[in-house]
């Protein structure tokens, strides 16, 4: 429904089971970037100060409180051994955008599942399952580059949120770099942002 663009990447595959604990380098330092990153603390005094949430960010197959269709989790596709980044587009940037960063989490699990930065903000629109090629990914929790789809533990309700974060200016920083840096970066740019929740069930 959604053809990759000749430039695009392939955003990942779908991942053994896994649960939403995880012992990597560096997990407690990201884990206490992504509850910066995704509560009131995340623009702190003497960054960005209180930045609006004037952006709309929607998407064609998922909806705003809803569970996050199959596809876009780790039980993925029925049939298919593969899960795939939902597509997104939005409206509303601020006139002095000069970039756009994803940020995809659980908050109560800080835990980050993709970050995307360095898009174009005349996009207007990101496609399932791929990265323009201009773009970088950033590490996610996992320590991978890549969209790590959410996976919750049966009975387990979890809230999926999408943040698109304007910026003035580009992050910079090369593909693979660090989840911190990456969130450290946005917060020191951002200058408005949008938010889409869904949920595990």
């Amino acid at each position: 429904m959604f053809p990759a663009l000749p430039s695009s990447r392939i955003t990942g595959a779908h991942p053994a089971p896994r649960t939403l604990t995880r012992a990597l380098p560096g997990a407690a330092a990201a884990g206490a970037a992504v509850l910066l990153a995704t509560g009131c603390g995340f623009f702190a005094p003497g960054q960005n100060g209180d930045v609006p949430d004037s952006i709309n960010l929607s998407s064609p197959l998922i909806q705003a409180g809803q569970p996050l269709p199959p596809a876009y989790t780790c039980d993925g596709e029925e049939g298919e051994d593969q899960a795939y980044s939902p597509p997104l587009s939005w409206s509303g940037l601020p006139e002095n955008t000069e970039s756009i960063a994803l940020v995809v989490d659980d908050p109560e699990a800080a835990e980050v599942f993709w970050v995307l930065h360095d898009l174009d903000p005349q996009a207007g629109e990101l496609r399932q399952n791929t990265v323009p090629g201009d773009a970088r990914q950033g590490l996610n929790s996992a320590g991978e580059a890549s969209y790590d789809p959410p996976c919750a533990q049966e009975g387990e309700v979890r809230q999926y949120r999408f943040t698109l974060y304007a910026l003035d200016s580009p992050l910079g920083l090369p593909e693979g770099s660090e989840l911190d840096a990456v969130l450290e970066g946005i917060a020191d740019r951002a200058v408005a942002r949008g938010s889409l929740s869904t949920t595990s069930e």
